[in-house]
This record gives structure tokens, C-alpha cells and sequence, in this order.
């Protein structure tokens, strides 16, 4: 249970506090607890659906995409941004884009693309709000974590030191990869059809970012991890709203 609770005060904005530093084997084995992290923001996700169903679809959908901002603190907008500047500004040096990613400033690019990323978003919940397909505010929080839970554990991680570091090290990679496993089968149970269609999404859109950050970078950090979960729940509340 403290996993769990590791887990949510990492990725959340709830207000979740724990008696002192987690040890490093318990935050590696926080990282198996992200996927249930997702389904409690689904979960939220989807009863506040339910409780707004007689409001306006466009006031339903931003809302929602409040909600879901909030629920995470937007951790890993903030990761999108500056993976976003670092790799127009990076010029396709290792080096450079590193060391742009450690910038805490935002230049345009990054406004750009957290606008277009957001603006995709809304769009895509109203279109699913419309057509009454509320799995989908399930199904792309619990993957895009699960995601992530998946990147540490078949990408190298390439910053020394750090938290990263130390969930990367400390992951129990036998029992991550039945949790990824397990997490797969769960949506594609839960969801029918529209399940084997976000988790084939989230399959290619984790294969196409994970070989780009192995291109450029060798490997992953936080911040391009917080960027492969808000573009894969993208992907993935977009393919079920076509």
C-alpha cells in the first residue's frame, strides 16, 4: 500500500503526504502502482462525466479537461513543454537538448504545443461526450501511466542521479512487466473493441516516441516521460473520438 501512496503523491496534485523520504526500493516499486494511479483519475474522470451529463457538451468537455489537468498538476504538460522546446532548440545535439531541458522557462514552442496538445484534447472529449463514450476518460489515463511504467522499464534512463534514477534502479522489472501485461489485458476486457483499439494506439505511439528519444537521446528522462504520457492519452482519447 505504501507503493501506492508513493505513486499518487508523484503524480498527483491530491493531498497526499508521507512521513519522510520514501527509500529508493520503494519508490522503483511505486513505478508498478502507476497504471492503478490512472484508473483512479478515470474513475474521477468518469463520475464526473456522469454527474455533469445534463450540462452543455462544450462546458461538459472543458471541465473535464479542468479536472484532468488539476488531477495531476499538470506534471507532465510541464514535461511536454520542455521536451518540446529542448528538441527544436536541441538541433539534434544530445548535449543541448539535455541541458535545454533543464531550463525552467518556456519559450514559444512549448506554448505552442501545450495550446495545440490541449486544444486537441478538449475537442476530443467533446466528441465523446457527445457520442456517450465515456470509457475513453478511463481507458487513456490508466494507459498513459502504464506507459510510463513501461519506459523505465525498456529505456535506459540517461540522467544521473535524480528520482528518475532511482525508480529506474529499483523497479522490480519481473513483476512491472506482468503489470503492463495484466494493465493491457484489463483494457481490452473492459472495453471491447474500443479497448483493442486505444491499447494498438498506445502500443504504436510508445514504439514511435520511445525510438525517438533513443535517437536523439539514448534513452529517457523525466521530462520526456511526462511528454510520452500526454501525447499517448492524446492518441488515444483522439482515435476513439474518430
Amino acid at each position: 500500500m505504501q507503493a501506492f501512496w508513493i505513486a499518487l503523491q508523484f503524480l498527483s496534485s491530491l493531498p497526499v503526504r508521507l512521513a519522510g523520504m520514501p527509500a529508493p526500493e520503494q519508490m522503483g516499486r511505486s513505478l508498478l502502482c502507476y497504471p492503478l494511479v490512472g484508473l483512479l483519475f478515470g474513475g474521477v474522470l468518469w463520475g464526473a462525466s456522469a454527474l455533469l451529463a445534463d450540462s452543455p457538451p462544450m462546458l461538459q468537455a472543458a471541465l473535464l479537461l479542468c479536472i484532468w489537468v488539476w488531477l495531476s498538476g499538470a506534471l507532465h504538460l510541464d514535461g511536454l513543454a520542455d521536451s518540446a522546446d529542448a528538441w527544436l532548440g536541441g538541433f539534434g545535439d544530445r548535449e543541448r537538448t539535455l541541458t535545454i531541458m533543464k531550463d525552467p522557462r518556456s519559450g514559444p514552442i512549448a506554448v505552442v504545443t501545450l495550446v495545440l496538445v490541449l486544444l486537441l484534447k478538449f475537442c476530443a472529449l467533446l466528441a465523446l461526450v457527445d457520442s456517450g463514450q465515456a470509457v475513453g476518460l478511463l481507458l487513456a489515463p490508466v494507459l498513459g501511466r502504464a506507459a510510463m511504467l513501461g519506459l523505465f522499464l525498456c529505456t535506459p534512463y540517461v540522467r544521473a542521479g535524480g528520482l528518475g534514477q532511482a525508480l529506474a534502479e529499483h523497479l522490480p522489472r519481473g513483476e512491472a512487466k506482468a503489470v503492463v501485461l495484466a494493465t493491457g489485458l484489463g483494457c481490452l476486457v473492459l472495453a471491447g473493441w474500443n479497448g483493442i483499439l486505444a491499447v494498438g494506439v498506445a502500443l504504436l505511439v510508445f514504439a514511435l516516441l520511445r525510438q525517438v528519444m533513443l535517437k536523439r537521446l539514448g534513452g529517457t528522462t523525466g521530462d520526456t516521460a511526462g511528454a510520452l504520457l500526454e501525447l499517448l492519452e492524446l492518441a488515444v482519447v483522439v482515435s476513439l473520438a474518430l
